[in-house]
């Protein structure tokens, strides 16, 4: 199993792939400015976050995914302008592939809502230890048999319309130049990142007692080839000092996960497992861990710290 998992991404690379470059997370929801630049500074509060995914569980060479942003309004230019910062750090088999990342968002009042748009720039490093590859001919030039890395320039872009706190819709692309990292001194080998795009929505139902809320939400992403699809809804109690959550998601053909997390004095901590509804079962899943932590910025605002998040968590 470990030759055949080494062998078949080192095929990948060597034919140039043009396979979904980028992590899929349970947790989509909760991670929205990584997911659409347009999110960025949106809620008033500077918003941090970071997620760690440990995929295919009890595989050697399995996917982990780190992931940790931050994000603010600029208050000194108006609540229009938000600003963030990510870094992503994603490792399978012998390759490891890490995302540093700026991004700006305009955010417009549009028809009792928030017209936004958001751009990203950054730059994406990938390393291949061929030193580890275990092939049945060695010496063949399509594999390299030392450790060679490369990095390339990365934009990404996206829109969304935000609805007081009831519902948003957001559509995004990442990798819009379609970049090519070349990999080692000679360049003799490749990753061809294909343009990947986004489509991401939630809706919020409330109930008769206001302490208690559904949250749904709601991600495509394709690179117009293949797609994947998650839906996931959390029952969510919101008392007075602690915010419990418990919910599901679900991707057809791929997977079913369990949520849960709670919310005190501005942290959030968050757990999911996910297990695959095909080929390697249930035992063999993903754990996810996402931690969170909001704070109020808007120190020049007349009746400070009373403003509400509108970023659907």
């Amino acid at each position: 199993m470990k030759r055949l998992l080494l062998l078949a991404v080192s095929v990948l690379m060597a034919a140039g792939a043009k396979a979904q470059y980028d992590a899929a997370f349970t947790n989509f929801w909760t991670l929205q400015s990584y997911f659409n630049p347009a999110a960025s500074g949106l809620d008033g509060r500077l918003d941090i976050r970071g997620a760690y995914s440990m995929q295919m569980t009890g595989f050697e060479g399995a996917p982990q995914t780190m992931l940790a942003t931050a994000d603010m309004p600029l208050f000194f230019l108006g609540p229009r302008h938000g600003v963030g910062v990510g870094f992503m750090n994603d490792k399978i088999g012998l390759f490891a592939n890490k995302k540093l990342y700026l991004q700006y968002a305009y955010h417009q009042p549009l028809w009792g809502g928030q017209l936004s748009a958001g751009v990203r720039v950054g730059f994406l490093d990938e390393t291949f230890d061929g030193s580890k590859l275990d092939v049945i001919e060695s010496g063949d030039p399509a594999f390299a048999t030392s450790e060679v890395d490369g990095t390339t320039f990365d934009v990404d872009f996206g829109v969304r319309y935000t609805y007081k706190k009831l519902w948003y819709a957001g559509l995004s692309s990442m990798h819009l130049t379609g970049p090519t990292i070349k990999l080692g001194d000679d360049k003799m080998h490749q990753t061809k990142v294909s343009r990947l795009y986004y489509l991401t929505g939630g809706y919020n139902v409330r109930f008769k007692q206001p302490e208690y809320a559904l949250y749904t939400s709601a991600i495509v992403r394709t690179d117009l080839q293949a797609w994947r699809g998650d839906i996931a809804a959390r029952l969510a109690y919101n008392g007075e000092k602690i915010h419990l959550y418990a919910g599901l998601s679900y991707s057809p053909t791929v997977s079913v996960g369990l949520l849960l997390g709670t919310q005190f004095h501005g942290v959030q901590i968050g757990y999911s497992y996910e297990f695959y509804t095909g080929g390697i079962g249930i035992l063999h899943g993903t754990h996810e861990l996402v931690l969170g932590y909001q704070m109020d910025l808007n120190l020049f605002k007349k009746g400070k710290n009373l403003h509400k998040s509108v970023r659907i968590l």
